[in-house]
């Protein structure tokens, strides 16, 4: 019996997602007296993937096919539910990002397991196994109770600590059995963006609302997240009107981010942008409405005008560094 983890690599390197992932199984093997296995899709050098024993892998499944790299849903989900097959898994980790919500879901109908998402800490007991997530946008907690033999999670980035290890892995060659017509995704072409911090990536995240009055007012903005190493990011309206891209539209119909800090300009706080943004760890608001909802769930506020505000802190923080 072990306990699977999926762990992505972007470029054939890991990132702190996957090594998150692998720390929080290695706790829970660690309860269950079982072991951890990861698995791995795609071009990976052999010293990457000893990285994972460096957080608790036992061992890495190591799946090398150009096939794969059109990441197809139908597929992915094939190969991770023979390796968890294969290894006995009774517990199967994704992270809670688009490919985790997309996989997961397929991997449990497969395994004919139980599936909860989004969960946020170690389970509250392993017999019976009981996990917890947010719900409600964030506002509130629930204990989900599972009543199968395997588990299937998605769990949520940043909610776990990244825990280091002593630990001697085996990496082994996997080559499951996928159907042809599993593959059906064929990507034509590719757009990466560079020289900029992924939202998915970012510990701190600089993000931007309709009180920026305008698109030619990112200016501050950019400037304070180039300061602190920042991710940026923007609210549905702002994507909508066109005055950032919609890769950097945070909320619930965008992405879910959890940064170690995350600063709202200029954010009213509705409901679904907060459903994307509230397992960030810290939360700082700055809006002349003092009766915004974002104070409400923010941990710090500053009452003004963002194009006030923003200077200031850029000052603050360039003689800081100086």
């Amino acid at each position: 019996m072990s306990i699977l983890v999926y762990t992505e690599n972007w470029d054939g390197k890991f990132k702190k997602l996957s090594y998150e992932l692998v720390s929080f199984a290695a706790a829970i093997a660690k309860e269950l007296e079982s072991s951890v296995t990861a698995i791995s899709i795609g071009n990976v050098s052999e010293e990457e993937l000893k990285s994972l024993g460096n957080y608790g892998a036992n061992k890495v499944l190591n799946l090398v096919d150009d096939k794969y790299d059109s990441f197809d849903n139908k597929a992915l989900s094939s190969a991770i539910g023979s390796a968890a097959i294969e290894e006995s898994a009774k517990v199967v980790l994704f992270a809670h990002n688009n490919i985790g919500k997309a996989v997961a879901p397929r991997v449990s109908v497969k395994l004919d397991a139980g599936f909860v998402s989004g969960i946020t800490a170690l389970p509250v007991s392993y017999d019976p196994f009981v996990v917890k997530k947010k719900v409600f946008t964030g506002k509130a907690t629930a204990n989900v109770k599972f009543d199968t033999d395997v588990k299937v999670i998605t769990f949520s980035q940043n909610s776990y600590e990244v825990v280091e290890t002593d630990n001697n892995v085996v990496i082994e060659a996997f080559n499951p059995a996928v159907s042809e017509g599993d593959f059906t995704t064929i990507v034509k072409d590719t757009n990466k963006v560079t020289g900029q911090v992924l939202l998915s990536d970012a510990e701190i995240v600089v993000s931007g609302g309709r009180g920026m009055k305008s698109g030619d007012n990112w200016g501050g903005l950019e400037e304070l997240a180039k300061i602190l190493g920042a991710g940026l990011a923007c609210s549905r309206p702002v994507s909508d009107e066109g005055w950032r891209s919609h890769s950097e539209h945070v909320g619930q119909t965008g992405k879910i981010i959890a940064p170690n800090l995350y600063f709202a300009f200029g954010i009213s706080g509705a409901i679904q942008h907060l459903g994307g943004v509230s397992s960030s760890k810290v939360i700082v608001a700055v809006n002349k409405d003092a009766e915004a909802p974002i104070f409400e769930t923010s941990d710090y506020g500053i009452i003004g005008d963002v194009n006030i505000v923003i200077p200031k802190l850029i000052e603050g923080l360039q003689e800081m560094k100086a």
